[in-house]
């Protein structure tokens, strides 16, 4: 293979290592195949690890979706593209530097890949030892639910922004400056104080780089994490 370019032949061959579970009739567009490119080396990274993951390429229009995101169903992990008739892709894709995409895309789905993680290892949702959950008292019980359940979202977010660093930092470290201000432009364009995906007070303490521990991108990203928790109150 010729660096990270590929066509047709080697997008059905990481397909089929990962298990594809969808695919549009007519094969891939353009812009999946572009896509599917960037993120290789994480999907290749999660096949190697274990990882139980499926790609799935939704044949319909997801005017609604992101992109790409992550679910899991039946104990596996569906890293899903929602591309066609989405005016998300070309927005997102708008506030990507050209020369940046293939790294950016890679963070985009380290952070889906640590949404897997959480979900395998069984911590969805769970606080780091040490940790509780703050408790309201001027709310109600139905409030106070919602509440907990939007914040639980928000820590899972920030993890999986730390870890999106992470794997920046250790693959393309030249670059990390850059894509730590794409990913804070990004979180702050969303305009959500306390909002689910409100991750800047994590995303912060990883500003300079320096704060990351070792290759080992998922317990490097819980380092972070757990110092980000008190902040983030």
């Amino acid at each position: 293979m010729n660096g990270r370019r590929f066509g047709k032949a080697m997008i059905g061959l990481l397909l089929g290592a990962l298990t594809a579970v969808a695919q549009a009739a007519g094969g891939l567009t353009a812009e999946e195949k572009r896509w599917l490119e960037g993120v290789w080396p994480v999907l290749l990274f999660a096949r190697d690890s274990g990882l139980p993951l499926d790609v799935v390429v939704q044949p319909q229009a997801a005017p609604d979706l992101p992109p790409i995101a992550m679910a899991y169903i039946g104990g596996r992990c569906k890293f899903v593209f929602s591309m066609r008739g989405n005016p998300e892709v070309q927005a997102t894709l708008a506030r990507i530097e050209p020369e940046l995409l293939d790294a950016t895309l890679e963070l985009m789905a380290a952070h889906e890949l640590a949404h897997c993680r959480r979900h395998v290892g069984g911590a969805w949702h769970a606080l780091p030892d040490g940790h509780t959950r703050p408790v309201s008292t001027v709310m109600n019980l139905q409030q106070r639910a919602r509440h907990e359940e939007r914040q639980a979202v928000r820590r899972e977010e920030a993890y999986a922004d730390l870890v999106g660093l992470a794997w920046i930092h250790l693959h393309h470290r030249p670059l990390y400056a850059r894509l730590h201000a794409w990913l804070m432009a990004e979180r702050a364009l969303l305009q959500d104080p306390g909002g689910p995906h409100d991750t800047l007070a994590w995303a912060r303490l990883a500003a300079d780089g320096d704060s990351w521990a070792g290759p080992a991108i998922f317990d490097a990203a819980l380092v972070l994490w757990a110092q980000g928790l008190d902040a983030a109150r």
